[in-house]
């Protein structure tokens, strides 16, 4: 029983900074594309949009890109 007890509190201590650290990356690129939009309500949404499309690339690359993409809105 003594077991099953410390896997148990190891595997939520495990899952739970997982799960911390995932809600983070999550709020920092957020943070990220909103500050692009510098205050505009429709460019954040433009750019939360943006953000969706660029789940797959890592974060070395997702500043650029949505720099890019936070540009080609200006010139629309």
């Amino acid at each position: 029983m003594d077991y099953f007890i410390v896997a148990v509190a190891t595997l939520s201590g495990l899952y739970f900074h997982w799960w911390i650290y995932v809600r983070i990356k999550r709020w920092i690129n957020r943070d990220l594309a909103l500050s692009m939009a510098q205050g505009d309500s429709a460019k954040q949404a433009y750019m939360l949009d943006k953000l969706a499309e660029a789940q797959t690339l890592k974060k070395a690359e997702l500043q650029n890109w949505l720099q890019n993409a936070a540009d080609q809105y200006s010139t629309r």
